[in-house]
């Protein structure tokens, strides 16, 4: 192997470690939206059979409102989850959690940026200040919420698509997007999942006081006390 061809492996293998993180969550993401993807049409056409309506390809699925509902449902869910935990860390404590920044001292990530030194490698918005420093202090929780607002849009209407299908299978009448965010199977859908992200919130703000996960940034030091808080 050349030097060349050796530094670039080098570099590569340099690159995977310091993204890993993010890279093992993006691919667990893709092989778990196949499987939804897979057996989802399968069900489907399973109900369509049952209905004696014909079956769809998997491209065709993509297209139903029974996809469109079915994923969209559970990314609000997500968004809205992390978006509103992004907000109350910001403003509320949990003695002992590794989730809650220190009580008891001054906590580095509420330092204003205003007062950083510019001659450090800040991001661009610092430097700029203004208007669009001010967007960007809240950019985290910023985008959570509009992607929150985008999938909830996107889960009313292909829930409304799906909605409409079952109806007329049922002989009953379409609904438009508007009226199906109206109706209890809207809310149901969207109540289920939310209630079960804010309780694995809570799962991990209380257990993380008492319990350990060894080199885990999410966990504190395993012979940390209980009642130390922070990260």
């Amino acid at each position: 192997m050349t030097p060349v061809r050796s530094g670039h492996s080098q570099a590569m293998r340099a690159w995977v470690r310091d993204h890993g993180l993010l890279l093992a969550n993006v691919g667990l993401f893709a092989v778990f939206f196949l499987g939804m993807v897979l057996s989802g049409v399968r069900a489907y056409n399973a109900d369509q059979a049952e209905h004696h309506q014909p079956g769809v390809s998997v491209g065709g699925y993509l297209h139903t409102g029974d996809f469109f509902e079915a994923t969209f449902e559970n990314w609000e869910s997500e968004f809205l989850q992390m978006g509103m935990y992004v907000v109350l860390t910001a403003f509320l404590f949990q003695r002992g959690s590794s989730e809650s920044k220190a009580i008891d001292e001054p906590a580095p990530q509420d330092a204003d940026p205003r007062g950083a030194d510019q001659r450090k490698d800040v991001p661009w918005p610092v430097r700029r200040g203004g208007i669009v420093l001010v967007l960007y202090e809240n950019s985290l929780a910023g985008l959570f919420f509009v992607l929150f607002a985008a999938t909830i849009a996107l889960h009313a209407a292909g829930g409304a698509k799906a909605y409409s299908a079952d109806e007329l299978a049922h002989g009953g009448q379409p609904v438009s997007t508007w009226q199906f965010v109206r109706t209890s199977q809207f809310w149901f859908e969207s109540f289920q999942n939310w209630q079960s992200e804010f309780l694995a919130v809570a799962v991990i703000v209380g257990a993380s006081v008492y319990l350990r996960q060894r080199g885990s940034g999410e966990s504190k030091p395993v012979a940390e006390p209980h009642h130390a808080t922070g990260s």
